[in-house]
């Protein structure tokens, strides 16, 4: 049986009532070009290893937890394996929705024999997480803006000067990472941000120096979407995700540079839903093992600038798959892109995530 990919976002929901077949696996992912990475480096050798397995691809992963509610509400657990930020596991597994895992057992060890623990060390931050990669949400600028005179941005408070750089921008339509750097560009120390945020007055202050610019602003939900409206200069600016940024601007060849300043880390990795039959897990467990093994995160690396989780794949990181280029200078972790990061609290998001969801959802509407 050939790998079939859909990139219909629902595809899983549409199959409730018993339309997938027992060789089915769904994986939940976040389409575009990191999608592609995770399909060349492990689903495509895992399925040439193992044919009778059909993956199919749903592209809801920004919208996996509150597909998972609903999901086990109705009692019909119908994706496989999720993709998701790792605030989002965190939430997950606190509400039952994911599945705890034991590392040493359900992963595969480096192979010089590093525990599987010990090789993704701090980057196990929940018990139900299983980290693939390290990545940031970051901007992209086009560079033969007339209007900005010659001059390039260097500062994320760039993003908020509409006068030294006019034109439109792209935020994601979430209040995570732009309340952040509404803060920072509000004069807020670095490392003030999540307790000035913990307060009302905080919040009103993010949400009113996100007001500064808000009638130029493109709202974005897919990371696919910011390259594509910096390519076709219905932006100037935008955020996204690196990697998207990367195909962007080394593949597609687009006149767009990296605005590194005050980039987000941050880590994405599956979840295993609660509830799936023997069967099912079986599958599941057979195949996130190979794909988080040291070489299969390793190979994701040729194909996209995020770096991989585990400590032992660092070292096999080498030149893009197609492109024949060093990858390691386009990783958000090398020094020169990291001279200034913004450290992403996770445990923070988990805990506020709904409540400032709401608020944001509201501002946008006023």
């Amino acid at each position: 049986m050939k790998l079939k990919t859909l990139v219909l976002a629902g595809t899983a929901l549409a199959m409730a009532g018993g339309a997938a077949t027992a060789e089915d696996m769904t994986l939940v992912s976040w389409g575009g070009a990191y999608q592609a990475s995770q399909k060349a480096a492990y689903a495509d050798p895992y399925v040439a290893m193992h044919p009778e397995v059909n993956v199919i691809w749903d592209e809801s992963s920004a919208e996996a937890v509150a597909k998972l509610r609903a999901m086990n509400e109705a009692g019909n657990i119908t994706w496989d394996l999720v993709d998701v930020v790792a605030s989002d596991a965190i939430r997950l597994c606190d509400e039952g929705l994911a599945m705890e895992i034991d590392p040493d057992t359900d992963l595969a060890a480096a192979p010089d024999g590093t525990s599987a623990s010990d090789d993704f060390g701090d980057l196990l931050v929940s018990e139900c997480f299983i980290p693939q990669i390290v990545y940031s949400t970051t901007f992209g600028y086009r560079t033969d803006v007339a209007d900005w005179g010659g001059k390039e941005p260097d500062d994320i408070c760039d993003v908020f000067d509409l006068e030294a750089f006019p034109g439109k921008r792209s935020l994601e339509k979430r209040p995570i990472n732009n309340m952040e750097w509404a803060l920072l560009c509000d004069g807020v120390a670095k490392e003030d941000v999540y307790d000035v945020l913990e307060t009302e007055e905080g919040q009103d202050r993010a949400f009113a120096k996100l007001d500064s610019i808000k009638d130029n602003v493109v709202w974005w939900s897919a990371g696919a979407e910011t390259p594509q409206l910096l390519a076709d200069s219905e932006v100037v600016i935008g955020s996204t995700y690196n990697g998207r940024l990367f195909a962007l601007i080394e593949e597609q060849k687009q006149p767009v540079k990296m605005l590194w300043d005050a980039q987000v880390f941050d880590l994405d990795g599956w979840i295993i839903p609660t509830g799936l039959s023997e069967e099912r897990l079986a599958r599941v467990k057979d195949f996130v093992k190979f794909a988080t093994d040291t070489q299969r995160l390793a190979d994701q690396a040729k194909y996209i600038s995020y770096g991989p989780a585990r400590k032992s794949s660092a070292p096999l990181v080498g030149q893009h798959a197609t492109l024949g280029i060093d990858m390691a200078p386009h990783m958000p972790t090398d020094p020169e892109n990291a001279k200034n990061t913004f450290l992403y609290n996770y445990e923070w998001w988990a805990d506020y995530r709904d409540d400032l969801d709401a608020k944001f959802q509201a501002w946008l509407a006023q």
